[in-house]
C-alpha cells in the first residue's frame, strides 16, 4: 500500500494477547505501523508494553441506589432468621451489585461500559477510521455503535457469531439465532447466561443494528453468509471475505530434526500436534473425538511409537499403548510455536465450531499436513486430499485412518507439505491480508468524501 495517503487507524479488540482474534488484530496493528501508517489498538485488557496500545476504561460510576442497597443488605444481617428476609437480602445483594449484577441475574448481556464512547479520544490524533474485532468480553458498549459510525467509518471483522445471537459465540447445531433465540440449549456455553435471557438479548441487538452503518468483513465465506442472513444484516453497508494472514517470516518450513532437538523432542517418533487454548475444556474444540482417534491409532499402530503434543494445556502426560499424550502450556513466543509445527509430522485439528482456523494456516505455512474436522470455515482452507484431509464431525475412526495414511506414506506427506506451503503463499499471506484491508479503508474513505461533496 502506497504511503501517498498515510492512514490513521484505530482498532478495537478484547485484548492484545490471546487466541486467534487477538493475534490477527495485533498483526494488522503492527504491520500498518511498519508501513508508516498511524496505527493504534484499543483493548479491554492490555498486557503488552506498547505505547500505541490503549486500555479502554471500563468502570462505570457508582450508582447511589446501589450503595444504599448495600447498606440495607448489611443492616439486615441480624434479621436473617425472620420469614422472607433471606429472599429480601438476596434481592438487596443483587441490587447492590448495580446494573451489571442485575443484568447477570436476568440473563441480560451487560453493555454498561461508558469508556466505549471515549474511544476516538484515546489516540493522540483523531483516527480516520475505526476497525472493530471481538466486542464481547465485558468491555464494550454495543449501544455506542451509532454514535461511533456517525463520527468515522466503522469496519467490523467478525471473529465468531456472538453479534448474531442472544449470547453464544458459536451456536453449534442450534439455528434459533435466525428466528429470535430463546429456549437456548447452550446457556452454559461462552458467553454463559445465569438464566435464559437470550431472546431479550437478540431483540436488543436487532434494535441497535437497525440504526447501524457498518463495513463488515469475515475471514471465511461461511461466517459472512451467516451474518448476511442474521439480525446484523440491516447494518451492513458493504461486506467482504478477507482471510486471516500468517507471518511467513516466522511460520515457515524448517528442518524437522533440528526443530525437535531445539524443543527436546524425540527424533525417532511420529509426532502429532494440536494447539488451542484449554484444549480439554474448550467447548469449540473436540478433544473427545481427537483422543478417541489416538486410541484407535494406538490399537493398530505397531510399527512406530507416536507422540501427540497438546499445545495450550497444562496436564500430566498420558500413555495409550505406545502413544504418549504430552500436554504443553500456552506459548506466547511465536518462534517457539512455529518450532512445534516444524517438528510435527501431522497437525490434527478436531473442532465442533471454527470460523476460520488460524492454527491450520500456521501449520500449512510450516509445511505440516493437516487432518481437520469439516466444520465452519475449515473446508475453505484445507483442500481435501491435497493439503490435508477433512473428516466428518465426531468421526474418530476416519480421523485415525487419515492420520495413519499420512504417517505411513512419506511421498503423500511430502506432496501435501509442499502444496500446503504454496496455498499459504497464494491465499493466506499476512502481507496480502494487510493490503486488502488498507485498500478497502482507502475505498471507504474516498466514498465518504464523495458523499460530503
Amino acid at each position: 500500500m502506497s504511503l501517498s495517503n498515510p492512514l490513521r487507524v484505530l482498532q478495537v479488540n478484547a485484548s492484545d494477547v490471546g487466541g486467534g482474534a487477538e493475534k490477527s488484530a495485533l498483526n494488522l496493528f503492527r504491520d500498518y505501523r511498519a508501513q508508516g501508517h498511524a496505527s493504534w489498538l484499543a483493548v479491554g485488557r492490555k498486557y503488552l508494553d506498547d505505547p500505541d496500545i490503549f486500555e479502554i476504561p471500563r468502570l462505570a460510576p457508582p450508582v447511589p441506589w446501589a450503595r444504599l442497597c448495600w447498606r440495607l443488605y448489611g443492616w439486615s444481617r441480624p434479621l436473617e432468621g425472620l420469614p422472607g428476609i433471606r429472599r429480601l437480602r438476596y434481592l438487596l445483594h443483587t441490587l447492590a451489585g448495580g446494573p451489571a449484577e442485575i443484568a447477570r441475574e436476568l440473563g441480560h448481556e451487560d453493555f454498561n461500559f461508558p469508556g466505549s464512547r471515549q474511544l476516538l479520544r484515546l489516540p493522540p490524533e483523531r483516527p480516520d477510521l475505526l476497525h472493530l474485532h471481538n466486542l464481547h468480553g465485558n468491555y464494550f458498549d454495543l449501544r455506542q455503535l451509532p454514535h461511533l459510525h456517525r463520527q468515522v467509518p466503522v469496519v467490523m471483522t467478525l471473529r465468531d457469531a456472538w453479534l448474531l445471537s442472544g449470547h453464544c459465540a458459536h451456536s453449534l447445531d442450534c439455528e434459533r439465532w435466525q428466528t429470535g433465540c430463546g429456549a437456548c440449549p447452550y446457556l452454559s456455553h461462552y458467553l454463559p447466561l445465569q438464566r435464559d435471557g437470550s431472546a431479550y438479548n437478540w431483540r436488543r441487538k436487532r434494535r441497535l443494528y437497525r440504526r447501524g452503518r457498518l463495513y463488515v468483513s469475515a475471514p471465511s465465506r461461511w461466517l459472512l453468509d451467516r451474518a448476511l442472513c442474521s439480525i446484523l444484516a440491516p447494518a451492513i453497508v458493504e461486506a467482504r471475505v478477507i482471510p486471516n494472514g500468517v507471518d511467513r517470516t516466522i511460520f515457515q518450513p524448517g528442518d524437522r530434526q533440528h526443530a525437535r532437538q531445539t524443543l527436546g523432542l524425540p527424533g525417532d517418533r511420529a509426532i502429532l500436534l494440536f494447539t488451542a487454548a484449554s484444549i480439554k475444556q474448550n467447548p469449540w474444540k473436540d478433544y473427545r473425538t481427537m483422543r478417541q482417534a489416538l486410541v484407535e491409532m494406538a490399537n493398530r499402530q505397531n510399527k512406530q511409537p507416536v507422540l501427540f503434543i497438546a499445545l495450550g494445556e497444562e496436564a500430566p502426560s498420558e500413555w495409550i499403548n505406545k502413544t504418549e499424550m504430552r500436554f504443553v502450556s500456552f506459548q506466547r513466543d511465536e518462534q517457539v510455536v512455529a518450532c512445534y509445527y516444524q517438528a510435527a509430522d501431522v497437525y490434527v485439528h478436531a473442532a465442533r465450531a471454527e470460523t476460520f482456523g488460524n492454527t491450520i494456516v500456521e501449520a500449512f505455512a510450516c509445511g505440516t499436513p493437516v487432518v481437520a474436522t469439516n466444520v465452519g470455515g475449515i473446508p475453505e482452507i484445507v483442500e481435501h486430499g491435497r493439503t490435508g484431509f477433512l473428516t466428518p464431525l465426531g468421526d474418530s475412526t476416519t480421523m485415525a485412518r487419515y492420520i495413519a495414511d499420512i504417517l505411513d506414506n512419506r511421498t503423500l506427506r511430502q506432496q501435501m507439505s509442499a502444496q500446503a506451503v504454496q496455498a499459504v503463499a497464494q491465499h493466506f499471506d499476512l502481507g496480502r491480508c494487510v493490503d486488502q484491508y488498507l485498500a478497502w479503508y482507502q475505498e471507504i474513505l474516498a466514498t465518504r468524501q464523495e458523499h460530503k461533496r
